[in-house]
């Protein structure tokens, strides 16, 4: 079977202290067939999702080891896995062992995601797991090589989904869309960590039109 070029694109990311999720095994907590399991849902997905307009891409800026590293799912943990890949029709098998492991931003995204019917794809400026040297379950921000690489493959990604607009999460991927595409709409949100969770909230919330929860009501996640 041939591998979408997107993919293939994404497979061929290799970059020293970057974990690449659809390439490379954890050997810790990794399944043997992991790299392969998370190929293949990226495919499923990009397949699922340019069948339809989509709304928007939410861009990140890397992914995380309590999240994407794990799960090959842009700003998504192994709690909300399943409900990332059913808005696409999908059901994978967990590609990680052990105890599942949650992530703090993942929480929050998933947060307003879940009041949001809109079909919304989520990627990063850099697409892998890039860490501090010999420290593999850490996290560090991408370098300038990475981030031009990570760039070409956003473009990509634009060019196949055409989305309607773009949401810049941070300034890191605001930055780094705005250099690869002034025609679409990019809305700038506030990233959720470090302090910006209620600014982040509150920004999604008016961009979709949402009501504010009260403080006794259920959340789905």
């Amino acid at each position: 079977m041939t591998m979408h070029p997107f993919v293939r694109a994404v497979c061929d990311l290799q970059f020293e202290n970057a974990f690449n999720p659809y390439t490379d095994r954890c050997v810790v907590y990794d399944r043997a067939d992991a790299a392969q399991v998370r190929a293949a849902a990226l495919e499923a997905m990009i397949e699922s999702a340019s069948t339809s307009p989509v709304d928007a891409i939410w861009v990140g800026r890397d992914l995380g080891y309590r999240g994407g590293r794990r799960t090959g799912l842009a700003l998504t943990d192994e709690v909300h896995a399943g409900a990332h890949l059913s808005r696409w029709g999908l059901e994978v098998e967990r590609p990680t062992v052990g105890a599942v492991v949650a992530e703090r931003t993942a929480a929050i995204i998933w947060k307003m995601l879940a009041q949001i019917d809109a079909r919304i794809f989520l990627w990063n400026v850099f697409p892998l797991h890039p860490h501090e040297p010999g420290e593999p379950f850490t996290n560090r921000t991408h370098n300038s090589k990475e981030r031009r690489a990570g760039e070409e493959i956003l473009a990509l990604l634009i060019e196949v989904l055409r989305p309607r607009r773009i949401f810049a999460i941070g300034n890191d991927a605001a930055q780094a869309v705005g250099r690869i595409d002034g025609r679409l709409p990019v809305i700038a949100v506030r990233h959720p960590s470090y302090g910006g969770q209620a600014q982040f909230l509150k920004q999604i919330r008016e961009a979709y039109m949402l009501q504010e929860r009260e403080p006794n009501m259920p959340l789905l996640l």
